[in-house]
């Protein structure tokens, strides 16, 4: 029997923490999510707005019980969120998305770095690790495939109540971990 999967711990790395993201992060997270440009390919780009971060983000990353700010260590700033999802103990899969970085973190190794906390926290319970993403949001499917994720198929998902076409990837487990 696969145990329960740890979905919120806290992990530490050598640029960034994930901590279980609470309620009282609202103001620092949306302050970190406030720029549009961060939005643009998403497929609900007015999120960067107070009332539509609040209502289509963090009120549903609070109650998933799996979500987790993105800490930069140095300074201590909140400056993203992600979170695990879609929990399949009989596939010993899990998701990983709704990840999100503050623009001045791009391009440099913060996203690999949350995706690797996240991966080797998984491995502990899962053999694949999906990922959901929009399919006109080249940006974050390049950074995935930068990371080894593997395209696998299109399906339509909903997302904040309209239905889009969303492109799956996976990575499975390293060999020694499964």
């Amino acid at each position: 029997m696969t145990p329960d999967f740890d979905s919120q711990p806290t992990l530490v790395g050598p640029c960034v923490t994930l901590r279980p993201l609470v309620a009282a992060d609202f103001e620092a997270l949306h302050a970190a999510a406030s720029d549009p440009l961060i939005w643009e390919q998403h497929p609900q780009p007015e999120r960067w707005q107070r009332d539509v971060f609040r209502t289509a983000f963090f009120e549903g990353a609070v109650a998933s019980g799996s979500a987790f700010v993105v800490l930069d260590n140095a300074s201590g700033a909140i400056i993203g969120s992600t979170r695990y999802y879609d929990w399949q103990p009989q596939e010993r899969s899990i998701a990983v998305g709704f990840t999100f970085l503050a623009r001045a973190w791009w391009g440099g190794p913060t996203n690999q770095e949350v995706k690797q906390l996240l991966l080797d926290h998984a491995w502990h319970w899962a053999d694949t690790v999906w990922f959901h993403i929009g399919v006109q949001n080249l940006r974050s499917r390049r950074a995935l495939e930068k990371l080894g994720g593997r395209f696998s198929h299109v399906e339509e998902r909903s997302s904040g109540g309209a239905l889009v076409s969303t492109a799956f990837y996976c990575i499975d487990a390293p060999a020694g971990r499964r």
